[in-house]
């Protein structure tokens, strides 16, 4: 059994606003024209960040766009409230970092791994403006080095 990914959505904003400590992948609970939308690309995970609620885990303000071939009676709400499928260690660990340190849960990738969908999670704190900054100019450097290799 080959465990093929296949990336439907990046959310690159995220490893911009955040840095990212810790990454983990999560099941996410949907409905069958949600997953049909995942499948054919309708995603968006800018908005999005994820919450721990009675023990549970919510993926929230992700929207999956209504899928068009059907009937609309069968779709679903684009920005639902989505549950995660974790691990209840994870949801405990999960928890404690959310409490002490003020740090955020943020979607990062959405991906199919062989069938099943699944959702990169990452454990990030925000960055102040001097810390965007210097991601731009690292970003802005290595790229004047990769032109300057190229050259050469």
């Amino acid at each position: 059994m080959s465990d093929k990914v296949k990336i439907i959505s990046d959310n690159r904003q995220a490893r911009y606003l955040y840095e990212i400590l810790e990454t983990y992948e999560a099941g996410v609970q949907l409905v069958g024209t949600e997953v049909k939308s995942i499948r054919a690309g309708r995603v968006n995970l800018r908005d999005g960040y994820a919450l721990i609620r009675n023990g549970e885990a919510w993926l929230t303000n992700v929207h999956i766009s209504p899928y068009d071939t059907t009937g609309k009676y069968f779709n679903h709400e684009p920005k639902r409230d989505r549950k995660l499928l974790l691990h209840k260690k994870e949801i405990n660990k999960l928890i404690g970092a959310l409490q002490e340190k003020g740090l955020t849960l943020v979607p990062l990738k959405m991906y199919l791994r062989g069938e099943w969908v699944k959702v990169s999670l990452g454990l990030g704190k925000g960055k102040k403006l001097h810390d965007k900054r210097e991601t731009i100019k690292r970003r802005e450097d290595q790229r004047e080095m990769q032109r300057a290799l190229k050259r050469f």
